[in-house]
């Protein structure tokens, strides 16, 4: 059960980025709607657990180290040639992105220039996918907890020092647009963007472990474990809406109202949650390209890291910020395929019971 809870911890260091941590992504997409915003968040929960059994079990099944048998295997002959395309080009600009983003948050939060916490990030992430695939999920997981334990006591000093019943329960406007029009459509979309970067990983995360009942448990805690990180950020940004509403970084406004320190822990944990991202991104779209633990390997890891971080100085992330939307569509994609092939094997099942 410790692989199990450690595959469940690397899922959701790989999904989390700066995105959920810094709060942005939860305001849009489930606090802004109010009291429904909750419902959302138990229907991203179900959907994230569901998905990431579905995708770590086919990644043991196939015992895979890249996402390409298992997206085949998923989408079929044809489609999935698209989405292994799509997807790879994607995991590359994830990690364009987070590079920058790390950047940025050196020069805002620590006065530090952003071409050198660019550098820093690009760095320890290529030395970091270097490494085994074990090791790299253990370096992944271990910062997990640590991001939970921050929402959790975010969420207590929220809950005691606002008072939840005048709460913006109702659904409201904030100055950010919505992820979507209505609430449910919203939470789909939520899960639709952040498993069609994931999912490569994941299914990495999957192929290192031989039963596939320990890779199926993985991903469910792991989806657990991202549904409730959502449902308690969800609960501290509602006791203080109207505060934060137009904020850029609402976690990290919540967390400078605790205090100095907060803010500054929290800054820690948002640079790890980059890091997390561009590991799990850089080295799952690595793999796709070269076979791990061979000589080429780690010379393509410096390859492509350095190109990522060159890819981060002349616009890229303009570009890759016009695939988003694309992005969304092969997640809704993906989770069609993925309750397809759960839907035929089951059928399966009950006809190999039916005949024996």
């Amino acid at each position: 059960m410790r692989k199990a809870f450690q595959i469940g911890a690397g899922f959701i260091g790989v999904i989390v980025g700066a995105g959920l941590a810094s709060g942005q992504e939860i305001l849009q997409f489930f606090t802004s709607f109010g009291a429904l915003g909750i419902a959302g968040s138990v229907v991203a929960t179900v959907l994230f657990a569901f998905l990431g059994m579905n995708l770590a079990q086919l990644g043991s099944r196939f015992q895979t180290t890249s996402h390409q048998n298992v997206i085949y295997y998923i989408c079929g002959r044809y489609l999935g040639v698209v989405v292994d395309i799509i997807i790879t080009f994607f995991l590359f600009g994830v990690t364009v992105v987070m590079f920058s983003g790390a950047g940025a948050i050196f020069e805002q939060q620590f006065g530090i220039p952003s071409f050198i916490g660019s550098i820093l990030m690009t760095v320890l992430t290529i030395a970091t996918v270097t490494l085994s695939v074990k090791k790299v999920i253990t370096l992944i997981s271990a910062i997990t907890p640590f991001l939970l334990l921050l929402v959790i006591a975010m969420t207590v000093h929220s809950l005691i020092n606002y008072d939840i019943s005048s709460a913006a329960l109702q659904s409201v406007d904030v100055a950010q647009n919505r992820g979507a029009s209505h609430w449910l459509v919203a939470a789909i979309l939520y899960v639709s963007y952040n498993i069609a970067a994931g999912a490569a990983m994941l299914t990495v995360m999957g192929g290192t472990v031989k039963d596939e009942k320990v890779a199926a448990w993985g991903g469910i805690i792991g989806g657990l474990g991202l549904g409730l990180i959502i449902l308690l950020i969800n609960i501290s940004m509602l006791t203080q809406l109207k505060e934060i509403a137009s904020v850029p970084m609402p976690m990290l406004f919540i967390a400078n109202n605790m205090g100095p320190v907060m803010g500054g822990i929290l800054s820690v944990i948002l640079l790890a949650m980059i890091y997390n991202t561009a590991v799990g991104m850089l080295y799952a779209f690595s793999v796709r390209i070269v076979k791990p633990e061979t000589v080429r390997f780690k010379g393509a890891v410096v390859v492509f890291g350095v190109a990522a971080f060159g890819a981060s100085f002349v616009g890229f992330i303009t570009l890759v910020g016009t695939v988003y939307p694309v992005m969304g569509y092969l997640g809704f994609t993906l989770i069609a395929a993925i309750i397809y092939a759960w839907i035929k094997k089951r059928g399966t099942s009950a006809k190999v019971g039916t005949l024996s």
